[in-house]
């Protein structure tokens, strides 16, 4: 069972809602599993061995609505690490846990799932809003598609670019994870015995380029530092 990522787009935009500039990136996934499958990993899925950077997650409320969509809001905790070059610029006793608000609707009738999550803390940090749609693949109805969207911003003033970047770099690697971790549970309930190699050489392309990602994300904020003494 493997989980296909494909990239669609990578730019900076304007956000609707701030009117700030923010990095904006979309993606493809594909699981071969049907849509009422994923929809059921979708709840199992924590713990799994892809997410040991979630602490806690709480249903804050749950309900049917009249058309017969479930809708349902979270509370997660996850574990916020910041790089080295960024803990000059924050404060020190800034938490090393992050609160993520997750909202989602399933509607059985269409067959679809979709879900907004967005940071609640450090969010003049770094803000990154996602958005992500489940549906049934039109080549092939026992596979589920994934299109998802994020949106990075930050309001640290000659960093913002620079964290961008990092948040970027960290989210294309969240991406990795969360698919290998529906893998996993989606075999799991299927009884097969999950494969981690799959997942290590994807994890290991996913470091590339986040490393990649992050010595840019480097030189634009010594950049930003060197500006602020001229």
């Amino acid at each position: 069972m493997n989980a296909a990522i494909r990239s669609l787009e990578v730019a900076d935009e304007c956000c609707w809602r701030t009117g700030t500039m923010v990095k904006y990136f979309c993606c493809a996934g594909l699981l071969r599993s049907s849509w009422d499958q994923v929809c059921i990993a979708f709840w199992q899925r924590y713990p799994n061995p892809y997410s040991n950077h979630v602490l806690t997650e709480d249903i804050i409320f749950r309900e049917v609505t009249p058309t017969n969509c479930l809708k349902s809001r979270r509370l997660l905790t996850k574990t916020s690490r910041a790089p080295r070059w960024m803990e000059p610029y924050l404060p020190k006793q800034m938490a090393s846990s992050a609160y993520i608000i997750e909202d989602s609707i399933v509607d059985p009738q269409k067959k679809t799932m979709t879900t907004l999550t967005w940071n609640i803390s450090h969010a003049r940090l770094m803000c990154v809003e996602e958005r992500c749609e489940y549906q049934i693949n039109r080549d092939n109805g026992s596979w589920t598609e994934i299109r998802r969207e994020a949106w990075i911003s930050s309001n640290i003033y000659g960093l913002s670019r620079a964290i961008q970047e990092f948040g970027l770099a960290r989210f294309k690697t969240s991406v990795t994870k969360t698919m290998k971790g529906f893998e996993y549970v989606l075999s799991k309930m299927q009884g097969e015995t999950p494969s981690r190699s799959l997942a290590e050489t994807a994890t290991e392309r996913a470091r590339e380029t986040a490393l990649a990602a992050k010595e840019k994300a480097k030189d634009l904020a010594s950049q930003a530092q060197k500006k602020q003494y001229v």
